[in-house]
């Protein structure tokens, strides 16, 4: 209740309008309330993003890696059209909160199954990640205004078949991510 009152108050006003106060007030509580429950306002953020990323579907792990990956990519997007206001938090936090944990894991073992050396699949996930929620928050934060859906759209794509051309080879290279 307390992370979709802040959940719902960012998408409205923006994570400016996210205090613990206005998250009490939205619920009809005392601020004190609200510390019982997540703590302080880090607590809180990172509670958003947990909520954020817990709304992203993942694909079957009988899916073929590049799929998968793919997949993961566009819940994400999803997620971040969904609440633009709130989304540059996942870049702000880190990866900490189950949901969180758990989108990390679906690509890692996405990355281990593409070829990439189990010990740098961290590594891999951290750059292919970064790339794929840069674009989200450019998008969401309006950098790409002056151009059209179907541009954005492809130019979403067209990274997803950049990333994936990566890894294919790094399959024929696996050097490449040390």
């Amino acid at each position: 209740m307390v992370l979709d009152a802040a959940l719902a108050l960012a998408d409205e006003s923006g994570l400016d309008a996210v205090t613990m106060q206005a998250v009490a007030s939205r619920l009809g509580v005392t601020p004190m309330a609200i510390y019982r429950h997540v703590g302080d306002k880090g607590a809180l953020l990172d509670g958003v993003v947990e909520r954020l990323l817990g709304e992203v579907r993942l694909p079957s792990e009988a899916l073929p890696w590049p799929d998968r990956l793919r997949a993961t990519a566009r819940g994400v997007r999803r997620i971040g059209q969904r609440h633009p206001g709130v989304f540059p938090l996942v870049l702000q936090r880190l990866v900490a909160t189950p949901a969180a944990l758990r989108v990390r894991d679906t690509v890692q073992r996405g990355l281990v199954d593409a070829g990439v050396d189990p010990g740098r699949t961290a590594q891999a996930e951290r750059l292919i990640s970064t790339a794929v929620l840069g674009f989200v928050v450019s998008e969401v934060g309006g950098r790409f205004r002056n151009h059209s859906k179907r541009t954005v759209d492809g130019d979403f794509e067209r990274l997803l078949e950049l990333l994936s051309g990566l890894l294919e080879s790094e399959r024929a290279q696996p050097a490449r991510w040390s």
